[in-house]
């Protein structure tokens, strides 16, 4: 089956999984078809190709990819019910909907293709196809084009350009050669700027109202190399449930955040003894919750500052919070300053925060921030942040350093 350039470069990788994002027709059916059926070539193998529907894979490849098997006589049956082939070779190629991913479960899989994968849920794969693939060699190829950055798409996207096992590609309409420029350029003017990015051109899109947007997983997410003794500065946001904490070195211009932490049920002498329990030598700084002077999370009336000097850290908080604007901006800024200087960074580990920072939003008609389980982590390195690289205000022309904070020492 002849590709085109851009295919090639997808099916000539030797990674064992692959993340495809494109435009709109492309020319992923074809290479699926084409993966599907080299991965059969290995005598007693199961592929599955993955839709988000059954009715979806029927529709999509079922037909052509029989037209391909039917003149290479590599069919030994097919069952139209069940939507499987079974090759003369004792490989075995099924279609399946990702709605009714249980189903799914307990199978042996050699290699499975995904496509449309904005539309399937994450479950489906983490939870049932993920642990069916064999440990020696079975691979997967992810296809689809992107539904905005609040998606799991964009998380196995950011996470493919990160990890040795992966390899990942993002390709226009244009790119697949398949699509005439010229209609290319009448669906620009026909569409609206952000329907055609992400249809078109394959770009992942901000949420409408994105809070951080100045977050981009390509230049912010980034392994980086530190001093494992190196002081540690830990932004934290000590709710009742769950309690977070972001872990972070400083860097000549900012921050580098190397770790996290996320636990469910907690306290905040048990997230303490957590972070003392992986950084048993490091000097550590605390940033919390400017209310943490007064809200108390343990029993004795102790506060969540109080609590966190008695585990030994320096604490450092603002006797009253900033303005919630404020804190964003710090956090902006350090992402990607107007120079374009990015100044914030975090390890592809850090995932709550890297999902809090892409996906988080405003509150429809408002400029409040939505409170949902993505604000926390947002919230914890915001707090650092805003202390560390405050947005410095110039008040009746004066140059007047702030006052508003204080250090919490023993």
């Amino acid at each position: 089956m002849p590709l085109s350039t851009p295919q090639q470069q997808v099916a000539d990788s030797r990674a064992r999984f692959k993340v495809l994002i494109t435009g709109r027709r492309f020319g992923k059916t074809h290479l699926c078809i084409r993966e599907i059926c080299r991965q059969a070539t290995r005598p007693n193998s199961k592929v599955f190709y993955v839709a988000p529907s059954y009715r979806m894979a029927k529709q999509i490849v079922w037909d052509e990819l029989k037209n391909r098997l039917r003149p290479l006589r590599w069919i030994e049956k097919i069952n139209e019910t069940d939507l499987s082939i079974k090759l003369v070779n004792g490989s075995i190629i099924a279609l399946r909907g990702a709605d009714n991913y249980d189903s799914m479960r307990g199978v042996k899989l050699t290699y499975c293709v995904i496509d449309e994968l904005a539309d399937i849920e994450a479950r489906a794969w983490y939870e049932v196809l993920r642990p069916t693939l064999s440990d020696t060699g079975g691979g997967a190829l992810f296809c689809g084009t992107p539904k905005g950055r609040g998606n799991w798409a964009f998380d196995l996207y950011t996470q493919a350009g990160t990890d040795q096992a992966w390899s990942r590609w993002q390709f226009t309409t244009l790119d697949g050669g398949f699509i005439p420029e010229e209609e290319i350029l009448q669906a620009q003017s026909d569409l609206d700027e952000r329907t055609f990015k992400q249809e078109y051109l394959g770009s992942f899109e901000t949420y409408s109202g994105a809070i951080y947007y100045k977050f981009d997983s390509e230049h912010n997410v980034k392994q980086q190399e530190y001093d494992p003794k190196a002081v540690l500065h830990i932004g934290a946001d000590n709710n009742v449930d769950p309690h977070m904490a972001c872990v972070a070195v400083k860097t000549p211009t900012g921050l580098h955040c190397v770790d996290e932490f996320a636990i469910r049920g907690s306290s905040t002498e048990i997230l303490c003894a957590e972070i003392r329990n992986r950084y048993p030598s490091n000097p550590i700084t605390m940033y919390p919750d400017p209310a943490g002077n007064q809200r108390r999370t343990s029993a004795g009336g102790r506060t969540d500052i109080t609590i966190m000097q008695n585990a030994g850290f320096r604490v450092l908080a603002r006797h009253r919070h900033p303005p919630v604007k404020d804190r964003i901006n710090a956090v902006n800024s350090l992402l990607c300053s107007q120079a374009g200087d990015r100044r914030l960074t975090m390890d592809p580990k850090c995932r709550n925060l890297i999902q809090s920072l892409s996906r988080q939003i405003y509150k429809p008609g408002t400029q409040i921030p939505d409170d949902g389980d993505l604000s926390h982590m947002a919230d914890a390195v915001g707090y650092m942040v805003e202390f560390l690289f405050p947005v410095v205000r110039n008040i009746n022309n004066t140059n007047k350093p702030t006052t508003n904070w204080k250090v919490h020492t023993e």
